[in-house]
Parts: structure tokens; sequence; C-alpha cells
């Protein structure tokens, strides 16, 4: 799909979906190829079920036959009959129990997003849990499988704008205890790939957005609201929920023993006080600002991404725009704001 291709607005939760689905013609090919079937672990978050959609297109374009399973601790059975409903078999079941992961099929290629960040500073041990002790029982279980882990890239310490973001190579260095729990995740499924040489690549995201939730969402609704806007954290990436589904979704194929790391943002460093004034103007009011901009934020750099699978293919720009028109119309939102203001790692 090319840019000219999409649409000015997006009119309805169908035309969302499915624009958030739609397969490229690179996760069609690569489907076509890769041996096995295929489990979502943690299917029921944000992003899970338009990334098994698109997992399900991009097989039926293919022509390939493939089963797909779905595991996750449903908030209602509406959402697990939405994803029967596309061909996908779910399980409902807590990860933390390791008689429940034991009950799974076992498959080729697994795609690992449990994970818990909102209310994190809340229940710290459970952060733990579910962040670290949970994603060694999956490596572990699932060793002869090839594993794509969300991570974040709250790993990183915070750096300077002009760094142009955190590289792959550079140390980590999480801010705060949700971060550090996420550092753990990673470090388990490092130590089932050097100890079963099982092939795993790693996500680091920042920040996934679409019209129902994310940075630019809680952005737009200050803006809108006549909130103040705090500009501690004055600098921040985002990339479209649909190009990051297909950049994991590929990431399939670059899985490797010890375990590869790839950052997944959208190409721009963005400026909240830029992006406040441009919903300002769709809005049709000014925005008001707090604190002032500090010179370092949570930054990604996402070359190797880009040169792996290519740029994004919505831009910041077509964003913004459908959101102000989302808002505007009194569409759906999810309410789980981001805290991307926060620089001490509580969310």
């Amino acid at each position: 799909m090319n840019m000219k291709e999409y649409p000015d607005r997006i009119a309805s939760l169908d035309m969302l979906e499915d624009l958030l689905s739609t397969p490229t013609s690179g996760s069609v090919k690569m489907f076509s190829g890769i041996e096995g079937d295929i489990m979502f672990l943690g299917i029921g978050g944000k992003i899970g079920p338009s990334l098994a959609s698109m997992a399900r297109r991009a097989c039926e374009e293919a022509g390939v036959e493939k089963r797909m399973y779905g595991v996750a601790l449903f908030e209602s059975e509406e959402q697990r009959k939405q994803l029967e409903r596309i061909g996908i078999e779910t399980f409902h079941g807590d990860l933390l129990d390791p008689d429940f992961i034991h009950s799974l099929p076992k498959v080729r290629n697994v795609y690992f997003l449990a994970g818990m960040k909102f209310g994190s500073e809340e229940n710290l041990s459970l952060t733990w849990a579910v962040n670290s002790y949970m994603p060694a029982l999956v490596a572990e279980y699932y060793k002869a499988s090839n594993i794509v882990a969300f991570s974040t890239g709250c790993v990183y310490p915070l750096v300077s704008v002009e760094s142009g973001g955190s590289l792959e190579s550079d140390a980590p260095g999480p801010v705060g205890e949700y971060a550090q729990s996420c550092l753990g995740r990673e470090r388990m499924f490092e130590y089932g790939s050097k100890q079963h040489g099982t092939k795993v690549c790693l996500i680091r995201l920042n920040y996934s957005v679409e019209l129902r939730y994310g940075v630019l969402v809680d952005i737009a609704l200050n803006v809108k609201n006549q909130m103040p806007i705090d500009l501690s954290m004055g600098y921040f990436n985002v990339i479209w929920q649909g190009d990051v589904n297909d950049m994991v979704l590929r990431s399939l194929e670059i899985c490797e023993s010890p375990a590869k790391i790839l950052n997944i943002t959208g190409p721009e460093i963005l400026s909240v006080r830029q992006v406040a004034k441009a919903f300002g103007k769709l809005f049709n009011t000014e925005p008001e600002f707090v604190n002032e901009e500090a010179r370092t934020a949570l930054l990604n750099n996402s070359e190797q991404a880009f040169q792996l699978f290519g740029h994004p293919k919505v831009t910041t720009g077509q964003i913004i725009k459908w959101i102000a028109g989302w808002i505007s119309e009194g569409r759906e939102l999810l309410g789980k704001p981001t805290h991307y203001e926060v620089r001490d790692g509580k969310y």
C-alpha cells in the first residue's frame, strides 16, 4: 500500500482494525517460506489481536495452511470469540502457572507479547514475576522453538536528543524497577538462547501508536481538553502499530542464538511541544505547557530495522491527522495512558 492509498480519515473501528492488520508483501513472502505453526503468548493486549490477524491474513495471501494459537487471560469473552472467528485457536490461562504452560501445544514459532507496565509501581513483585520469571518459564518450555519476544526501549538510559537515539550495541541502563524487570525478561530469553541454542529476537519497542491509545493520543487529549502538557520529557519516538506488526512478524526470520536485539520505532525524534501545537491547530485551541524540555529523553535509533524491513509506511503527520479526526468524532479510546512523561521510571 502506497502513502497515496491511505484514507484521509478512519471512519470506523472495522476500518482501523483492517488497516492495522493488512499484511505487506514482505510478511506474505516470509510466511510462504517458514515451516511450522505459530503461537502468540499474551495475545490479549493492545497489539496481540492485530498482530495475529495480520499473520493470518499473510498466510491466506501466501496460500499456506498454518495452525495459529493465542494464549491470554482474556479480559472479555468477545475478544476471545473474535480471535476464534479469524482462525486463532485460543487458550485461557495464566502463563505464570508452569502446569498451564506445560499443557500448551509445542510449536515451531512463538511470539511472546506478555508483560506488565501499567500500575507496575503498585505491585513490584508481580511486575518482576510477569516480566522476568514468566519469560524464564517460556524460554525453557519453548526451547526448541524460534521466539520473537517483545521488550522495550525503556531498558536504555535517557540519552541526549542530539545522539539520535540508543543503538542496539549500546549498554542498557534501565531507570526504575519496571525497566529493570524488562531487562530481566531479556536476560532470561538470552540465557535460554545460550543454554539451548534457541533462536531468539528481542524487540525493543518505543512507542507503538494507533488511534485508541499511545503517546500521540495522550498529547491530543490534553490539548483538546485544555489540560497542561508536561514538557519534562520533551522528546520521543513513535511508530504506527501496523508498521510494528509487519516488522515484528518478519523478525521471525532473523532470530538467532545468541539472541538478536532489534530496536523498532519511527525514524524521527519528535518534540512534545511541536506535536501539541500540531494538534492545537487541528482542534483550533492553544496548548498550555508546564515545565521545560530536558536535553535527554528515552529515544531509540531503529536504522537496523529499516535496513532489514524498510521504513515505516505511515508517517507521523498522517497519524496525527487521523487521531485528531478520531477524537473529534468521539470514537472509542482504550483509556490506557502511556505515562511517556515519566523520567524516574515509576509507571
